[in-house]
């Protein structure tokens, strides 16, 4: 496993754990307090867990186990994985640290982080596309599929 997977699949536990950390005081407050929490705060929950966790970690393992660049693909470089990696971790960073603290003020800046930290995500999801796409490829499979093999 190299570096780039490390830092996707670690970052993405420590996203997890975030998530989990939060959803338990959404429900520590609902449930203990009597009190409930803001769209902010479920938002926050909800991309820590799915954006954070999930996609990261299908970026990191899908950068281990699809099949290498071929030599004539200029798309995949390391550079821009990357560049994925920082912009994913930054943005959902920012973005629930910024939601979860709009649960429990209200800052006219907070909106403007939102918002950019969202745009960071989906740069990052575009790039990450755009270097992967000549991975996914038959590698093999063809050569069986040809054979009348299915599968």
């Amino acid at each position: 496993m190299f570096t780039n997977v490390r830092y996707f699949i670690k970052t993405s536990i420590v996203f997890m754990l975030v998530g989990i950390l939060s959803g338990f005081y959404m429900l520590i407050s609902r449930r203990l307090f009597g009190f409930g929490y803001g769209p902010s705060m479920l938002s926050a929950h909800t991309h820590v867990i799915l954006v954070g966790f999930m996609a990261m970690m299908i970026m990191g393992v899908s950068i281990w186990f699809f099949p290498r660049a071929e030599k004539t693909d200029k798309r995949y470089r390391p550079a821009l994985v990357s560049a994925v990696y920082l912009l994913m971790t930054i943005g959902t960073s920012f973005r629930f640290t910024a939601e979860f603290i709009d649960s429990f003020f209200t800052l006219s800046f907070i909106n403007v982080i939102i918002v950019v930290s969202s745009f960071l995500q989906i740069i990052a999801f575009f790039i990450f596309v755009y270097t992967m796409w000549g991975r996914v490829r038959p590698v093999g499979s063809q050569i069986r599929e040809a054979k009348g093999e299915r599968f």
